[in-house]
């Protein structure tokens, strides 16, 4: 069983704990946009053709979506303090080798590096959070963590935009991806010294069938999400979706019966938890299309510069993180109502800037939309993510860490390969920005209905440990 004893730490230990582990998840999460912004100057000066770039841009999201699961599983195997800081120092070497490659495929082969490292460091963050962490303690640490989770990809673009337009000490693009070794380097020198070393007990094994089912599974099913958009849907990529679906159920059913699961299914089986787990992930879905499809419109309609685009979505970040941050203090019936009513709010804010944005209008306007419809992002995961930990035992704290990283990252991939197809297969912009708002408001209203019923399950005993 899991060792919980760690709550009794000094909190100022506690803090930067969290600091550490927070840092470490915001690197992880604006690298899988920060690249985005810079990929033109990497095509031109690197003379790297489509699929090169594409694989540079993607393969860190397809190794990374491939195996969270895993990795949050030899978070117990090799206690979460050691899986987390070996995730650090493997993501930060591979930054290096990012920022020095001398062609397209070192490059390449180093975003993959980046994934694997990533992989292996996210999962344990929020992990660690369940089990060092209590009550209002964990409402105010999942808070933050939230907001870093959501706000990394927005952030991304904007640091991307600014990194690679200042053209820093004339290394073009290369920044984008070296400035993580500074950072990196700092929180390994100190988070030996302020993360907890408890190990789990038993000697856990890994299921290294479950590993190879799910490795290839998840392969087979992202991969054409991440690559058929851009390559026309040909026959190879419904083929792949489709086996990798198939396999994906077979895994679950292995994993009901396997003696040492990869994925412990026991996590979802408390009442609510897989209602809000899918609220969760529907609503940072919606995040990624919404996001993915107003920076297009901006860029090819509106004609904003990428960091313009970027820059448009502070009001919507701020609006995030003012609610991530204040929840926790809310009263109990307000925090109770928060994970309905947020998606509303962020359907109102979203489908009304959309709406604005199909016309020249003045861009003001959209502040206090924006701002709105990110405070909604915020009420319908934060709130939702603190409920369901308190609904699961503590010893489940990787496989909640894995769904939860996981989820929201294959949600991301279907909604910016469906409605990114919606988007582009419109004869406008404006038309395509319309008609995915409709989709993700139809989301939207699931995702409440999801939501709403955690809100009707009673408030869970308090634990006796």
């Amino acid at each position: 069983m899991i060792s919980t004893a760690a709550p009794a730490a000094a909190p100022p230990r506690l803090g930067r704990m969290l600091a550490v582990l927070l840092t470490g998840q915001l690197m992880a999460s604006m690298d899988g946009s920060i690249v985005s912004v810079a990929a033109q100057t990497i095509r031109d000066d690197l003379a790297a053709g489509g699929t090169a770039v594409q694989l540079i841009v993607s393969g860190y999201l397809l190794t990374t979506g491939v195996l969270l699961i895993t990795c949050a599983r030899l978070g117990d195997i090799l206690g979460h303090r050691r899986a987390f800081l070996l995730g650090l120092g493997g993501f930060t070497a591979a930054s290096l080798l990012c920022g020095i490659a001398p062609d397209a495929t070192v490059l390449t082969l180093a975003r993959v590096a980046q994934g694997v490292g990533a992989a292996l460091m996210m999962p344990q963050v929020f992990s660690l959070i369940q089990l060092h962490w209590d009550g209002p303690a964990r409402r105010r640490a999942i808070g933050l963590y939230s907001m870093v989770l959501a706000l990394g990809v927005a952030l991304g673009q904007i640091a991307g935009g600014l990194i690679a337009g200042a053209d820093l000490l004339g290394l073009g693009w290369r920044p984008v991806f070296l400035v993580n070794v500074p950072i990196g380097a700092v929180l390994l020198a100190v988070g030996p010294r302020v993360l907890p070393s408890a190990r789990t007990g038993g000697a856990p094994r890994l299921d290294l069938a479950g590993v190879a089912l799910l490795t290839v599974a998840m392969t087979g099913f992202c991969g054409p999400l991440i690559f058929g958009p851009s390559t026309g849907w040909p026959p190879w990529a419904w083929a792949s979706l489709v086996c990798g679906a198939v396999l994906l159920a077979v895994f679950v059913r292995y994993e009901a019966s396997a003696p040492r699961p990869l994925l412990d299914l026991a996590a979802v089986r408390p009442r609510g938890v897989k209602a809000g787990l899918a609220a969760c992930w529907i609503i940072m879905g919606c995040y990624t299309a919404f996001l993915l499809t107003l920076t297009l419109h901006l860029q090819s309609s509106l004609r904003f510069s990428p960091l313009e685009a970027g820059l448009a979505f502070v009001p919507y970040a701020l609006g995030f993180g003012s609610l991530s941050l204040t929840w926790n203090r809310y009263p109990v019936w307000l925090r109770d109502v928060l994970p309905v009513a947020g998606p509303v709010l962020f359907a109102i804010g979203g489908t009304t800037v959309a709406l604005l944005a199909r016309d020249d209008w003045p861009w003001a306007l959209s502040v206090p939309l924006l701002f709105a419809a990110g405070a909604g992002h915020a009420a319908g995961y934060s709130p939702l993510i603190a409920r369901i930990t308190s609904l699961v035992d503590v010893r489940h704290a990787s496989a909640i860490s894995a769904l939860n990283s996981s989820g929201p990252l294959l949600a991301s991939v279907i909604s910016v390969a469906g409605l990114g197809s919606v988007y582009f297969a419109a004869p406008t912009s404006p038309d395509g920005l319309v008609r995915v708002t409709a989709a993700v408001v139809a989301l939207l209203a699931l995702g409440t209905a999801c939501a709403a019923r955690v809100s009707r399950e009673p408030p869970p005993r308090p634990a006796h440990l």
